[in-house]
């Protein structure tokens, strides 16, 4: 979910003397899930954003087909709720057609504009051209022939263990206040095995992920249309270096390996203390990470561990994050009583971001931002709120501060 206000003069927001604010929330969670307290509705409350984006996976959650009925129930009391009020013009995109399993994706793309922001245009892809938004629009089923956005699967080779993979990216195109930009709502693949992702470093996944997000940017940035200061936020499921971080918490264990009897395949590794009775530090299997000082990935927001978050290096030249100061947002406990507890299925990671483009970045950390005014963080940290985490970034943006571009990018100039 991604948030962004850019009012014209003389819009004083946050109570302060900025002129223009544009500001982004990423959000991650499934949408059937009944959110109580409305935490994400505070935070906008909270940072009262002109311009408010919102990046959901997996809409209708784990049993989709079982739950997607209660999705358009959750938009329309959405749209309807006095936090949303004051936002006159929304557009509301969900991919919900999951019988056809080669198009299939699960996004959902929420943006909302309040009604003191006068002129924002949104892209036509096909007509190539601007649009001026007007009232509240929801687009789901076969989202391939909205013509405000582009969605793309990723190729089913990609990703050869899962048949059918949801993951894939939907683009939209927004111009507000003099600046034009690209949101871009990303699912990246997972770990199918902790015990294939330990083998080696980098693990087997982390360059599928690669591919992949490659994939998603030379898209974005081709030829077909003016390249424009991008925005991509979601659940991109980067890890920790398995084999690197493992070593790293078990380094004085020793290992145990465990076969299958009928296969002599390896079921699990077991990581003993030397000493100390020989205690149980880690048990490692397919979809089992029980390590027994979970506090290390909560302690000073798990910063130490952050030397092992490694797969953003790749793409240090195309795109760019604000300091990190939460948690690990992936995976948590979906027990309502335990708000802060990480479940023992994977090592916790920070798998949802929210990324920028070097163009995106220039705009969002202009010299005349003070620095308090750029908020990453991370939602609800002692609240239960799905086995994901909810991300948002908060920023400004003086109006007018695209102008420079205008003269290069046709598609700045809003008529």
């Amino acid at each position: 979910p991604f948030v962004a206000h850019a009012p014209p003069p003389p819009y004083n927001l946050l109570s302060t003397v900025h002129v223009g604010l544009f500001s982004a929330l990423y959000l991650h969670f499934h949408l059937c899930v009944p959110l109580s307290p409305p935490l994400p509705l505070q935070t906008v409350q909270s940072h009262k954003p002109h311009f408010l984006a919102v990046h959901c996976q997996e809409v209708g959650g784990k049993n989709y087909e079982a739950s997607m009925s209660h999705v358009d129930s959750f938009v329309k009391e959405l749209l309807s709720s006095d936090a949303m009020r004051e936002y006159s013009r929304a557009r509301v995109y969900l991919d919900e057609n999951y019988k056809s399993q080669e198009h299939f994706t699960a996004l959902g793309s929420f943006y909302f504009i309040h009604e003191s922001l006068k002129n924002i245009h949104q892209f036509d892809f096909k007509a190539k051209k601007f649009k001026k938004v007007v009232g509240k629009e929801t687009y789901s089923e076969t989202l391939e022939s909205t013509p405000s956005l582009e969605k793309e699967k990723f190729p089913q080779d990609y990703f050869p263990e899962c048949k059918w993979s949801r993951k894939g990216f939907i683009r939209t195109r927004w111009a507000l206040a003099d600046c034009a930009f690209d949101l871009v709502n990303i699912h990246l693949f997972h770990d199918a095995s902790n015990l294939v992702a330990w083998e080696k470093s980098p693990s087997v996944y982390s360059g599928t992920r690669q591919k992949a997000l490659g994939y998603a940017l030379d898209r974005i940035t081709d030829q077909r249309h003016e390249k424009l200061p991008y925005f991509v936020f979601g659940d991109f499921n980067f890890r920790l270096d398995s084999k690197q971080v493992i070593e790293s918490l078990c380094s004085t264990a020793a290992m145990q390996t465990v076969r299958a009897a009928d296969t002599n395949e390896v079921d699990k590794l077991i990581f003993r203390e030397s000493d100390n009775d020989r205690k149980v530090v880690l048990q490692l299997e397919k979809k089992l990470f029980n390590y027994v000082y979970q506090d290390v990935f909560r302690e000073n927001n798990g910063t130490s561990l952050l030397q092992y978050d490694k797969e953003l290096s790749v793409f240090k030249d195309r795109l760019h994050e604000l300091e990190i100061s939460f948690p690990p947002s992936y995976p948590y406990s979906e027990d309502s009583s335990q708000g802060k507890q990480y479940m023992n299925t994977r090592c916790p990671a920070w798998c949802d971001r929210i990324l920028l483009s070097p163009s995106a970045r220039e705009l969002v950390l202009k010299p005349e931002n003070e620095e308090k005014s750029i908020v990453y963080d991370n939602i609800g940290p002692n609240v239960c709120m799905g086995d994901h985490k909810p991300v948002f970034l908060s920023f400004r943006i003086t109006a007018g501060a695209g102008k420079p571009n205008a003269n290069k990018h046709k598609c700045c100039v809003v008529q």
